[in-house]
């Protein structure tokens, strides 16, 4: 072959492609675009459409098969051609014959992208070298493996009482304004240094709060292992509901490339929102609320994609973090129940604790893991136990404080402790902790070593003691006398004396 410039030339490639052609009859449907509005185009002509088939259309627009009708099929928009009128009555249309896709790989770490995998950072585009489907089947279960290993939060309370395993689906659920999106990018800061990538998907976010949140992470230097998927409060209704397809199918390609993956679908309320509206404009049935009759069917075959896979398929991991939105903390409303029915535990976060000022507000009562607790670390999940039994009597006994009569003077112990430990739990923002640190805090804790101190002497406290251990690590298997021994001594330089 010559390697002489004339060989790539247009024409040489004209040349060798007429050269290839097969001359012979082909057939092929062209549709023509009725109507189209809200993000829906009517198509007729096309009588060998199947569902979530992509369609192509004259002026560049790209739609997914939605409706299946006896004389014509309904497509939501995911793209918008070049011209300035957009898609319009009239417009051809073909059969692409294939399913939505999305490039994999590391390419898109660092980087923001829409739920088609286009650059929405200004950068360039992004080279892949794989492409995966946005609906592919779920693992089987021949193909996982148990939750046994921890997916490390940073969270006092979360990777204490309510721990969570990798591989596993954590709802996340409260009232808007609670710290559910904050909850969220700590567990992603968290994952700085432990090789594990994460997805973050905004789903009908206004653009400040998806600026906010792309800043977060850049700042925290945590946009180098996570890739955002954007879908604002803006974009099509298509592109909203097939964004966390997306943003999941980017995480498998991790997973099945044998690495740990978290990812973030925040949230899925407005998700189930924009999938009700786009069902009434394709005149399907409503349901309870009017929501369409398959939206647990929707969500469940997103979140059944999360799973820790055998080490035979590679064992990588996929940890979900779904969040949705309550009203007036009706948990028991339609989304939040097919959501918890689902996941595999939930973190509650209550509007009046973070009125009060407990940040972050959860409510430790009514949330649950329900599988973490076998991928907790034997000696966190001890300590763990004895500091959740003394939180839970003391929430118990305070409610007695509020008829103003005289206490026992244990009972009244008990609770100057509980509301030390409290003050314990409290958390500034993207200020994640190792398990060490957990395992530290949880020892001096147990060992009444914080007794007498207010909120910010505790503060100042803990601040020594953490950096303290940093200067003389120890492992979370040393024995606890070890550890009982390094928290002493790392208290020593606290100013008071602890208590005995």
């Amino acid at each position: 072959m010559s390697t002489d410039s004339t060989a790539f030339s247009p024409l040489s490639r004209q040349a060798d492609w007429l050269d290839k052609y097969d001359f012979r009859l082909r057939m092929a449907e062209q549709g023509r675009v009725v109507s189209v509005g809200d993000g829906i185009a009517w198509v007729e002509g096309l009588p060998s459409a199947a569902m979530d088939e992509v369609l192509r259309f004259d002026d560049g627009s790209r739609g997914l098969v939605f409706h299946l009708g006896s004389e014509r099929v309904g497509a939501i928009l995911l793209s918008q051609g070049s011209g300035q009128q957009g898609l319009t009555a009239g417009t051809a249309a073909f059969l692409s014959g294939r399913n939505l896709e999305i490039g994999v790989g590391d390419g898109y770490l660092g980087r923001v992208v829409d739920p088609m995998g286009m650059p929405l950072d200004g950068g360039e585009a992004i080279q892949t070298m794989a492409r995966r489907p946005l609906e592919p089947d779920s693992p089987p279960i021949t193909a996982r493996d148990f939750v046994n290993r921890p997916l490390v939060s940073g969270g006092k309370m979360v990777d204490t009482m309510i721990p969570i395993g990798k591989g596993q689906r954590q709802l996340l659920i409260g009232d808007a304004g609670t710290g559910k999106s904050a909850l969220a990018l700590d567990a992603i800061v968290a994952q700085k240094g432990r090789n594990v990538l994460c997805v973050y998907v905004l789903i009908s976010q206004k653009r400040s709060a998806v600026v906010a949140t792309i800043e977060t992470l850049r700042r925290t230097e945590s946009l180098a292992f996570t890739c955002v998927v954007v879908a604002e409060a803006t974009a099509m209704p298509g592109l909203k509901y097939i964004a966390p397809f997306a943003g999941c199918a980017l995480a498998e390609g991790w997973m099945h490339a044998g690495r740990d993956v978290l990812v973030v679908y925040d949230d899925l309320t407005t998700h189930a929102r924009a999938y009700r509206e786009l069902s009434l404009l394709l005149r399907r049935p409503p349901g309870r609320e009017a929501y369409p009759g398959d939206i647990f069917f929707l969500h469940s075959r997103l979140l059944e994609r999360s799973t820790s896979l055998a080490a035979e398929c590679g064992g990588g991991s996929m940890t979900a973090l779904p969040l949705v939105e309550t009203e007036q903390g009706e948990i028991a409303a339609y989304i939040p129940t097919n959501l918890i029915s689902i996941t595999d535990g939930q973190v509650y976060l209550d509007p009046r604790l973070f009125a009060a000022g407990f940040l972050p507000a959860i409510d430790v009562t009514r949330s649950v893991s329900r599988i973490g607790g076998k991928a907790q670390h034997p000696a966190i999940k001890a300590e763990a136990g004895r500091m959740k039994l003394d939180y839970l009597q003391f929430q118990e006994l305070e409610i007695f404080t509020r008829f103003g009569s005289r206490l026992e003077a244990s009972v009244e112990a008990r609770i100057r402790r509980g509301r030390l430990l409290r003050e314990l739990l409290k958390q500034d923002r993207l200020c994640p902790l190792t398990p060490e640190q957990h395992m530290a805090w949880l020892v001096a804790y147990n060992e009444n070593l914080f007794d007498g101190l207010d909120g910010v002497r505790l503060a100042e406290r803990a601040a020594i003691l953490f950096r303290a251990l940093a200067d003389r690590p120890v492992g979370l298997d040393e024995p606890r006398e070890t550890w009982l021994a390094a928290v002493r001594s790392g208290l020593e330089g606290a100013g008071d004396e602890p208590s005995t």
